[in-house]
């Protein structure tokens, strides 16, 4: 006993982890595919202005979800809580969402200049930072390996979800060499000789 953990998810969980996956992957395909030509109509038939109603109460609640999703990033960051990654890339998202309306809204109007620089040197600087951190702790995840290990070779993971095993394609230490026996004793020594006579032991 090594006193490693070596539970193995079973066969049942890996296949319904698997078909899960898969349906989330059509779900989104059908999505992408379905959002292309509804794009190409809004393309043709949006008209170029529009006059709207409730314009504080989008934008101050837009604000106020930006604001939810970055006091959530710093709480869980804290408290150092893997749900800190999901915070993260959606307040990276909202300030990518914050800079494009900003701008585009402004366009030919003299507000384009101040929303373009709030742009550039606060709210995608900002965002781009959020995403190449959650990319830096997804990269030290430890995930587990898409085929089983062969050989003999046996992931197990530890408490912290660290590999406890032998690393995919590491060598193998050289086993220790046997203990070699002592020579016998020569054939021709005799039951007096030196050879076979005991130690006397301390008087």
């Amino acid at each position: 006993m090594t006193g490693i953990p070596t539970d193995i998810p079973s066969a049942e969980l890996l296949e319904r982890i698997r078909r899960q996956r898969r349906h989330t992957l059509e779900l989104l395909t059908v999505c992408a595919v379905g959002l292309v030509p509804w794009t190409v109509l809004l393309a043709f038939t949006l008209p170029h202005g529009y006059t709207v109603r409730q314009w504080r109460t989008t934008w101050v609640g837009f604000d106020v979800l930006l604001l939810l999703a970055m006091a959530a990033t710093a709480l869980l960051g804290w408290r150092r809580h893997r749900a800190v990654i999901v915070a993260a890339v959606t307040t990276g998202a909202l300030l990518a969402c914050d800079a494009w309306f900003d701008v585009s809204l402004a366009l030919g109007t003299p507000g384009v200049w101040l929303s373009a620089a709030l742009a550039v040197c606060v709210e995608l600087p900002l965002a781009g930072f959020l995403i190449r951190k959650v990319m830096g702790m997804l990269s030290l995840a430890q995930w587990p390996p898409r085929t089983p290990l062969g050989g003999g070779h046996q992931e197990r993971a530890d408490g912290d979800g660290q590999a406890g095993g032998r690393l995919r394609g590491a060598p193998t230490p050289p086993a220790p060499a046997p203990a070699q026996a002592p020579p016998p004793p020569p054939a021709s020594a005799s039951p007096g000789s030196p050879h076979t006579r005991p130690h006397p032991g301390p008087r």
